[in-house]
């Protein structure tokens, strides 16, 4: 990567916004559009809890943070990590991730949690050559994520 990532103000929502929305739009998942995350990262970029970090115009990894019992500091969330078809396999994936970590100890964090879809082997691949793992030490049965959607009417 030709300059390391930074981290994101509010004033870059809208290349947060353009970049999150191709990666819903590349795989096929629904996106409320570039507009309205725009405004949402605005005043999500705002607050401490919400990270994210940018490499240039072609990538951004976008974190958000938690107080947890079982740990003395804040659990984050990977929520999305996203380089442009074109530029990967280069290390800006790489570089993203290992900012998006310094990042969360930077914040006092102890903990980056990552959802993966179970049948995308190129993102399991990639979390674990960086040492993560889908499973508790000494167990082996895989952990699983699961989740309800609250939105009223649901």
């Amino acid at each position: 990567m030709e300059q390391p990532s930074r981290t994101a103000t509010a004033a870059d929502a809208a290349l947060v916004a353009k970049l999150l929305d191709a990666f819903n739009r590349e795989f096929g998942v629904p996106t409320p559009g570039p507009a309205v995350l725009t405004d949402r990262l605005r005043r999500l970029l705002a607050d401490d809890a919400v990270i994210a970090r940018l490499a240039g115009e072609v990538g951004v990894a976008l974190l958000t943070l938690r107080p947890a019992v079982w740990y003395e500091g804040r659990v984050a969330v990977l929520d999305e990590l996203y380089v442009v078809p074109e530029l990967r396999g280069r290390g800006i994936g790489s570089e993203l991730l290992a900012a998006a970590e310094a990042a969360v100890r930077d914040r006092g964090g102890e903990l980056l949690e990552i959802n993966v879809d179970g049948e995308d082997t190129d993102a399991r691949r990639f979390y674990e050559r960086h040492g993560y793992t889908n499973t508790e030490p000494g167990e082996d049965e895989p952990i699983l994520y699961y989740y309800r959607e609250l939105r009223p009417g649901q």
